[in-house]
């Protein structure tokens, strides 16, 4: 009872200090999912999950993969996934968190240094927790400070192999890692770099294929189906021999019950969708420049509009939320988010351009935004 006793005083803390979070269902219009094409819903996944049902594909795995939960549909998506995403091999996971922690638990070893910029998910995170390298945080796509790191180390006597952790696209700064000069970094420390594509999966690189695609380092990617692609789970891609020994040690793939064949058929017809319908993306990249030409209009400075994510920041948590409940109340689903999933001091708006809304949609967004700031000076 004891125990139960502290989970109430712990959300009637939550409830006093306005933090306390509840679940509700989408309503206006999308500003806040990351579903960047519109396929979660679209008819092309109509389609697929419809063709897959008929041929017989099984909704459900019935086990890990290891065990009786392996199918045609999962190692067809990994082996297609692996051409898409130009990599010897993949493996499809449940999601993006579970595949970070097989990543991070897994693969560096006790004697090896995992450089990460600060600004990384806490999936990361969670995995290095669970890990047994030594870590290390350098400044937000700061690569001079990653170098500095790496050479204390090894002036130090670190001998084991470095990773370097970043994420193409943050999801919360909507910013791009500086990727050439970190595979430059890479090259030159003999380290692995590890990119977390979830926010630029199916919007950037040829066709999709993320930022990462085309550098000469060392890369270990990965690609999550929920966001761009529109159905769930998480390919890592990488090297045979670090698919490998994902396979044979990584706990989180091991003993989970392996992603459903359907959801295996949906990501393939995803990413067949990026391979054949230029459109998806090229429309995708047209509403972030009207989102970009529509922010400037009302004030936001270019330097904090690199992606499909823009970052409203407002810097006092009160305003944050009370903005973001008054744009709900005029049908724009947008969200504040406040530390400490963001730094101190940096409460914000996240303003996610979606598939599920229009050019005029957007406009009509920002003067809202615009709006509600003349009102509140």
């Amino acid at each position: 009872m004891k125990g139960l006793v502290r989970l109430a005083s712990m959300l009637q803390v939550l409830e006093n200090r306005h933090r306390r979070r509840t679940l509700s269902q989408a309503c206006g219009l999308d500003f806040a999912s990351n579903d960047y094409l519109g396929l979660a819903g679209s008819k092309i996944l109509q389609r697929a999950a419809h063709e897959a049902l008929e041929a017989g594909v099984p909704m459900g795995s019935g086990g890990s993969r290891l065990l009786r939960g392996n199918h045609p549909e999962q190692e067809a998506l990994e082996q297609e996934a692996a051409d898409f995403f130009g990599a010897e091999g993949a493996l499809f996971m449940g999601g993006g968190f579970q595949a970070n922690q097989a990543l991070f638990s897994t693969l560096p070893a006790a004697e090896d240094l995992v450089i990460y910029d600060t600004m990384i998910h806490a999936s990361a995170h969670e995995g290095m927790r669970l890990g047994r390298s030594q870590t290390r945080g350098f400044a937000h796509n700061d690569v001079g400070n990653a170098r500095k790191i790496i050479a204390e180390w090894r002036s130090a006597g670190g001998v084991g192999q470095i990773w370097i952790a970043v994420e193409s696209v943050y999801s919360m700064e909507g910013d791009l890692a500086p990727l050439q000069d970190l595979s430059l970094l890479s090259i030159e420390s003999d380290a692995i770099l590890v990119v977390d594509e979830a926010h630029a999966t199916g919007i950037y690189g040829p066709q999709g294929r993320g930022l990462a695609h085309d550098l000469q380092a060392e890369v270990l990617s990965l690609h999550t189906c929920g966001k761009a692609l529109g159905v769930s789970g998480g390919l890592i891609c990488g090297s045979k021999m670090v698919i490998d020994a994902l396979v044979n040690r990584a706990r989180p793939f091991i003993f989970a019950t392996a992603p459903t064949p359907l959801t295996a058929a949906l990501v393939r017809a995803s990413l067949q969708a990026l391979k054949t319908d230029n459109d998806l993306v090229a429309s995708a990249k047209a509403r972030i420049r009207h989102g970009h030409s529509v922010a400037q209009s009302i004030g936001l400075p270019q330097s904090i509009l690199n992606s499909q994510i823009i970052p409203v920041l407002l810097g006092d948590e009160a305003r944050t939320m009370t903005m973001a409940t008054a744009l709900q109340k005029q049908g724009f689903d947008v969200r504040g988010i406040r530390p400490p999933t963001v730094p101190r001091g940096t409460p914000r708006l996240r303003i996610s351009v979606t598939g599920n809304v229009s050019h005029a949609d957007i406009s009509a967004l920002f003067d809202a935004i615009s709006q509600l700031q003349r009102n509140a000076a």
